[in-house]
């Protein structure tokens, strides 16, 4: 069998399990094994087995399951994101399609019906377990090997419907695969549980609970758009109604986008959409405002939705008739955007990085009050360089044309990367040092990843 191989940088062991080549982060690895009984060990492995074993045998859910399964048929996701492309190069060719109707440029894939003919290796069965308790994430989301244990069942089917999402066949997952579902989006949807469970406990049995803003703050292309889009997912088919926002869908429209441009003659920064200034900072009040009132059965609202490929890839608002719809009560608030929870900093500062961005840091005083102050939780994706953000912009263009929606050029990509980069340069420093601004550090993680999109120990 040929050996995998890692796509992230940090240290790492490679063990042979059962034949079965896998990566463990060492130091976790150790920890598991001194640490925990071969009780724990056989709990799980009993369940990933018995677990499969039933699924291959029939076509129906298993009993634990069939509640959750029973929800999942109703709880479909609405395309949820605005128009743009995503690079998702962990996935299998074609494996996730770009829906050109759609307002999120994501559809979900067909359902497996049928499990392929040949079995599946029982070791790669058993492994599961381990793997997902090596995790870079598993410390940072409160995870120990014992409750991955005694909540393998709910993996199995997140994993499952993750798979199904992403049409996936879960039984033969290349490594890039697993570790992006089970090391990367079930150990964050888990940890989104917790943060709304500790939310919905701060009120009073009978009072009204506002949805639970939960913050992404990602540089442009890291995938936090996939990763929202699964969250989401994950959640509407346990039963919880969310609803997804991106700061792209606040951008002022293309009349105010021009007009904010001829105020701002010569400055190259505010020249396009994107830094602080280019975005309808009432409109997001209004938005979030609304959301938060949305805590009973029948109350609907319509989310915003900006289209990124109109006007040749300079972007407008979405025609209103296209935007989805969200239903109360809301669960929780899924916001995601490149500059969420940056923070004003000295005068001084900004004009060592760029003179033209002292007009946007200017404007960034306004942010607070408009968005951040509403998110009560936040995952910050940190990256290791910034000028990854070139090359996964222009695999999110590539994949925007290949859809058939105009998209900008590879020399436009590089001009308009080229507007956000002394941002990044000013703010990320700040920002992964002391958090978003007004984040709490018991509801924030902080999640590096690689050039690859996939998390890492980091720090």
């Amino acid at each position: 069998m040929a050996a995998f191989t890692t796509l992230t940088p940090c240290q790492a062991t490679t063990l042979n399990y059962n034949n079965i080549k896998i990566f463990h982060y060492h130091y976790q690895y150790q920890s598991f094994y001194n640490n925990n009984n071969s009780k724990t060990i056989q709990k799980a492995k009993s369940s990933l087995l018995s677990y499969h074993h039933y699924h291959r045998h029939h076509p129906n859910p298993s009993p634990p399951f069939s509640s959750l399964f029973t929800q999942s048929k109703s709880n479909m996701p609405q395309t949820p994101f605005s128009t743009s492309g995503s690079g998702s190069s962990w996935l299998q060719d074609n494996s996730m399609h770009h829906d050109a109707s759609s307002g999120s440029g994501l559809r979900e894939g067909s359902i497996y019906s049928v499990f392929p003919t040949k079995p599946a290796e029982v070791s790669s069965v058993q492994d599961l377990y381990e793997f997902i308790c090596s995790g870079p994430l598993v410390d940072k989301v409160g995870l120990t090997p014992e409750k991955v244990a005694d909540s393998i069942d709910k993996w199995l089917f997140y994993g499952s419907k993750l798979c199904r999402l992403f049409q996936l066949n879960e039984l033969y997952l290349t490594i890039p695969q697993k570790a992006r579902l089970y090391h990367y989006y079930i150990p964050v949807f888990v940890w989104c549980e917790v943060q709304i469970s500790q939310h919905t406990s701060r009120f009073k049995d009978g009072e009204e609970i506002p949805p639970l803003v939960i913050g992404f703050s990602a540089p442009q292309g890291c995938g936090k758009t996939t990763l929202v889009f699964a969250l989401d997912y994950l959640f509407r088919i346990t039963g919880r109604k969310s609803a997804t926002l991106s700061i792209d869908d606040f951008y002022l429209t293309a009349e105010g986008q021009a007009k904010f441009r001829e105020e701002n003659p010569g400055n190259a920064l505010l020249e396009l959409r994107g830094n602080a200034g280019s975005h309808d900072l009432p409109f997001s009040i209004e938005t979030l405002t609304a959301l938060s009132k949305l805590t009973k059965e029948g109350m609907k609202m319509k989310l915003p939705r900006y289209d990124k490929s109109a006007y040749s890839g300079r972007g407008d608002r979405a025609d209103p008739s296209t935007w989805p719809e969200a239903e109360g009560p809301l669960t929780v608030v899924l916001y995601e955007g490149w500059m969420l929870g940056f923070k004003p900093l000295a005068s001084e500062v900004i004009k060592a990085v760029d003179p033209q961005l002292e007009v946007v840091n200017k404007n960034l005083e306004a942010y607070y009050d408009a968005w951040d102050k509403f998110i009560k939780a936040w995952i910050v994706i940190k990256i290791q360089d910034p000028s990854c953000v070139y090359q996964w912009r222009l695999q999110a263009e590539i994949a925007m044309r290949e859809a058939g929606k105009p998209g900008m050029s590879n020399e436009e990509v590089k001009d308009f990367v080229s507007r956000y980069l002394p941002a990044y340069k000013a703010y990320l420093p700040t920002l992964y040092s002391e958090g978003p601004n007004g984040s709490d550090r018991k509801h924030l993680l902080l999640i590096e990843i690689d050039e690859g999109r996939n998390p890492i120990l980091g720090e």
